[in-house]
């Protein structure tokens, strides 16, 4: 079967570099009791490693044309790929009790995704992800920092946020154009990691 061909409208951008792919896998090695959801699989680079590592995985993909190749490519798979928007589940309707969320997030919903997180997150001890450079910095930021603000704030008050690394835009397809921030800060992409901790008092 022919290559998915990402989609702008989507904010798709395929990692293609498998040892990124693993090593944001290995996020959740902690986690294998638990159930896993991958938000936007696309090709299914992030997803082979899941399953390699045994992890109990449904995936939620909105791109059909993804979802026929997943349907196509991963039969570990069948019965378990959403076709529908993540942001518009019932998550509750899917997992009865503790689940993990994991992907590389589209670009232009990763802060929603985040929100949605917040939404259930009796429900959700770990989450973990690549994104935007800028959205990591700004989720993990401190008190007093200038990319400190209300998601911060939310996600910090239940979470503890690690950010794990940083990779470059040529690990993805299409890269992502290079883009700068007020401060002149180029916008590269992340992993970040949220383990649930206690809530502040």
């Amino acid at each position: 079967m022919r290559l998915v061909k990402p989609k702008k409208a989507l904010g798709q951008h395929f990692l293609k570099d498998l040892q990124i792919a693993q090593r944001i896998a290995d996020t959740l090695d902690t986690f294998k009791s638990l159930p896993v959801l991958e938000i936007g699989p696309g090709m299914g680079v992030l997803t082979q490693f899941l399953l390699e590592a045994g992890h109990d995985l449904t995936v939620v993909e909105l791109d059909m044309e993804s979802v026929d190749y997943l349907n196509q490519n991963f039969p570990d798979l069948k019965g378990r790929i959403i076709a529908e928007d993540f942001l518009k589940l019932d998550l509750s309707r899917i997992f009865p009790g503790e689940f993990c969320v994991i992907g590389n997030y589209p670009y232009n919903i990763s802060s929603q995704i985040f929100f949605k997180v917040l939404d259930y997150k009796d429900q959700i001890p770990c989450c973990s992800g690549m994104l935007q450079k800028e959205v990591a910095e700004r989720l993990a930021a401190g008190p007093g920092s200038k990319t400190y603000g209300i998601l911060s704030v939310l996600l910090q008050a239940w979470y503890d946020v690690e950010y794990l690394f940083t990779v470059s835009e040529k690990v993805f397809d299409p890269p992502p154009k290079v883009k700068r921030n007020s401060c002149h800060k180029i916008l590269m992409y992340t992993g970040l990691s949220a383990h649930l901790g206690v809530p502040q008092s």
